[in-house]
């Protein structure tokens, strides 16, 4: 007998770099190659493969594919949604390497084709042509070179990121989130740029929330008083013009008189607009009873006027309120017809007041402190000065990159628009950073290509884009101030700096976000408070019982990440968390309140990820537990090989009373399967499933189905056997090489933020190699991933993707 795993140990290469730790990847085991071919071992059949002759796909494939494939996976019909037709040439095989590995694997081991009684199946020697092409092909990668890094959409921040980054920028309490519309998921996770849109209803919801930010963040007094608005043949001077308002010609004045109702403060404003000619834009000087006060450029135009306003103490009474227009421009002869006459005119002339005080003995928010870095000084002289310290900082921090001068130029000039209408220093700023926080450079995480439309064209990220792809990685959020000064000093790649930033990081409070958004969405526990079994026949069911499940999990890996423990410890680790309402859910004896306590388990009934309640109940139905659905999660979250959709038609399987009398679950389900074309799928999901019967469909053991006795045992289709849920999770563990490789493309997806590609498994394959020199610890797997060549680089665009 060969011992399998030292042959994965000595890789065997042929020209297309396959070996036997490829077959692995494809899901076959040692056991699966022998039976198919007795008289030699498996090295000696891969070898014989390697030195036959190169395959062709029109002379030597397409026949088989034709004859054995695409009447049921083809153009004209896509059971279980695959299409095998619209591959045409190797590039399209091998981006669609996923698709032909799965099909490998199912071919070697003749899942597929199904038998059928209309025509013969495959003869052997018809399989191994088959098999031996498709891994020819899939492997066709060469990782000599220099990496493929890919490319990552243009991508926004989801709600669990909007929300992170909104408390780490401004300080606020609360999930401004909460009611955006629910992120759409990619390849598993919701975090990835091609899945992430806009539509309008959410950017309305940014709006809001801006609003809402601002308003907990910011003490500004709001403008409160009473206006008196004159417009039109009411003011005074000028001529009335086309949209009623009053036009200077020349230099002159419109006025207006107001009355003030007691002393107090008031704001005097004037709506104005120029007809533009010349250098200049026309200047207006404002004053107040004859008094000139200040003079302003007016740029606004007569459909978009501008408003300029003055706060100041008014005595009681009556009081004339005038715009002056002062640098009148006429050149009748100019070439340029829009460059001949120079006017200004006035809509409307108003007084506000008298302002209403706010209590000022409300205390200042901590967050308006951090972001009002300086105060202007009383008279306001150096206002302008001011708010282009207060917003370079914020928009330094918002856009997580040095903001240029052209930017904050237009945020400067917005806070001071703000001010012209005689809103206080605190709202101007309030109003700029609203428009920060519906800036497409806050939404989105932004990376600049030199040449985006060349994918030759391979650049490593700028040090604020690393920085920034490492703080949502470990955090969901945005760069602190030590990941912000390595970026500015271009230091953050010197050395030993970036593994020393994991490594802070992951012991950071902010390393939770990870713990609970990866782990929620890789194993699906995001998906419990979905999950309502049927209260009669589990009373014992609540939601305090639902949270305990999902705190277990979330607590377990956190101790993996945090105690940088072996992955290969969350299929059997002998400890737990629980609570008193968890423990008594599972029997456990000596545990008492709701906070939570780490126990050690004996590992007969329970250990690891596998027997915690939260991925019980939600791989169940609400009445009874779900063979089928927890196989399909063991394939898919742990040994990386998903099944195939189930074909359309297929019947359910009956759950009446009358059924549940007839046998056991697994008694019904046997009968259920002999459908041909749901048996080769089952063959996989069924035991795998079934080794975990004797938990409930809310986790709890038991030894009866009823009035029928659990028979967890069962054999997998490669070949092991087992008899309990415990030798089940000892051979599940030992598909050590599956579980990291499927672990490690989850997490990489997840780093990354898009969907992993064909070039990929180079940057997989060094990462294994060094997650077994490392003991598959975790914590190396994230520092890996962190400096891997896709995680630090990026190219443009190819023009299939």
């Amino acid at each position: 007998m060969v011992n399998f795993d030292l042959l994965l140990k000595r890789p065997i290469l042929n020209s297309a770099g396959l070996t036997l730790a490829g077959l692995v990847i494809l899901g076959l085991r040692f056991s699966t190659l022998q039976a198919d071919e007795p008289k030699k071992s498996a090295a000696a059949a891969l070898e014989d493969a390697v030195k036959s002759a190169p395959l062709k796909f029109e002379a030597d494939i397409k026949p088989l594919l034709v004859k054995y494939c695409y009447d049921c996976h083809g153009d004209k019909k896509q059971r279980a949604g695959l299409n095998l037709e619209k591959f045409k040439d190797e590039q399209s095989i091998l981006e669609g390497r996923k698709v032909w590995e799965h099909a490998a694997g199912m071919i070697r081991s003749s899942e597929m084709p199904p038998k059928r009684k209309s025509s013969p199946p495959p003869t052997q020697e018809e399989r191994d042509l088959l098999f031996q092409w498709i891994t020819e092909t899939t492997s066709k990668i060469d990782c000599t070179g220099a990496a493929d890094p890919g490319r990552v959409t243009l991508r926004r921040l989801n709600r669990f990121e909007y929300n992170n980054t909104i408390r780490d920028l401004v300080g606020v309490d609360f999930k401004p989130a909460a009611d955006f519309p629910s992120d759409d998921v990619g390849y598993g996770f919701d975090n990835i740029g091609d899945v992430l849109s806009l539509p309008p209803i959410l950017f309305e919801k940014y709006l809001n929330a801006a609003e809402k930010i601002t308003e907990a963040a910011i003490a500004a007094e709001p403008l409160r008083g009473v206006i008196q608005s004159v417009e039109g043949e009411k003011l005074q001077g000028g001529s009335t013009g086309g949209n009623g308002a009053k036009v200077l010609a020349s230099n002159g004045k419109v006025s207006a008189e107001v009355e003030a109702a007691v002393d107090g403060e008031y704001v005097v404003r004037i709506v104005a607009f120029e007809m533009h000619a010349g250098k200049e834009y026309a200047q207006m000087r404002f004053s107040v009873d004859d008094k000139p006060l200040h003079t302003f450029d007016v740029k606004g135009k007569p459909e978009l006027p501008q408003a300029f306003a003055l706060r100041m103490p008014l005595k009681a009474g009556k009081h004339s309120i005038a715009g002056e227009f002062l640098n009148d421009y006429y050149r009748p002869d100019d070439s340029d017809p829009n460059n001949r006459d120079r006017n200004m005119g006035i809509s409307a002339i108003e007084l506000q007041g008298p302002i209403e005080k706010t209590d000022s003995k409300q205390p200042i928010p901590a967050a308006h402190r951090k972001i009002f870095v300086r105060k202007p000084k009383s008279d306001m002289s150096d206002a302008e000065d001011c708010a282009r310290a207060i917003l370079g900082n914020f928009a330094n921090k918002a856009f997580r990159r040095p903001v240029t001068r052209e930017e904050l130029d237009q945020y400067v000039e917005l806070g001071r628009s703000v001010m012209l209408e005689g809103e206080s220093f605190e709202r101007a700023i309030e109003v700029a950073i609203q428009a920060m926080l519906v800036s497409p450079h806050f939404l989105f995480r932004i990376e600049i290509d030199a040449e985006p439309d060349n994918p030759k064209a391979i650049h490593p990220i700028s040090e604020y884009e690393l920085a920034s792809r490492l703080s949502y990685f470990l955090w969901s959020s945005m760069p602190d101030d030590e990941l912000f000064k390595l970026a500015s000093q271009n230091a953050l790649r010197n050395g030993t700096n970036l593994t020393n930033q994991v490594q802070r990081m992951l012991k950071d409070p902010k390393a939770q976000s990870f713990i609970e958004s990866f782990s929620g969405q890789w194993l699906q526990t995001r998906n419990l408070k979905q999950m309502t079994p049927d209260p009669k026949m589990f009373p014992t069911f609540d939601e305090n019982l639902r949270e305990a499940m999902r705190m277990e999990t979330e607590l377990f890996f956190s101790e993996i990440v945090q105690q940088n423990r072996s992955i290969l410890d969350l299929l059997d680790a002998d400890f737990t968390y629980v609570n008193e309402k968890l423990a008594r859910h599972y029997g456990l004896s000596g545990i008492s309140g709701e906070k939570f306590q780490r126990v050690k388990l004996d590992g007969e009934k329970r250990a690891g990820v596998l027997t915690q309640a939260s991925i019980l109940t939600l791989t169940s139905n609400p009445t009874r537990t779900s063979p089928v659905k927890r196989g399909k999660w063991v394939l898919e979250n742990i040994l990386g090989a998903p099944p195939p959709p189930p074909p359309p038609g297929v019947e359910e399987l009956q759950n009446d009373e009358k059924a549940v009398l007839s046998g056991s679950l697994r008694q019904r389900m046997e009968q259920h399967r002999e459908n041909p074309s749901c048996a080769s799928c089952h063959q996989r999901m069924d035991p795998l499933g079934f080794g975990f019967e004797n938990f409930d469909a809310i986790g709890g053991w038991r030894t009866q189905d009823g009035k029928f006795e659990i028979d967890p045992a069962g054999v997998l289709p490669s070949g092991e056997s087992f008899k309990s849920p415990k030798e089940l999770r000892q051979i599940l563990k030992g598909f050590k090489t599956e579980f990291a490789r499927c672990l490690t493309e989850k997490m990489l997806t997840y780093a990354l933020g898009r969907g992993l590609e064909y070039y990929d498994k180079c940057t997989i394959d060094l990462l294994l190699a060094k997650l077994e020199q490392d003991q598959y610890r975790i914590g190396g797997m994230i520092t890996e991933i962190v400096l891997s060549e896709p995680f630090q680089k990026r190219r443009g665009k190819k023009e299939r993707e």
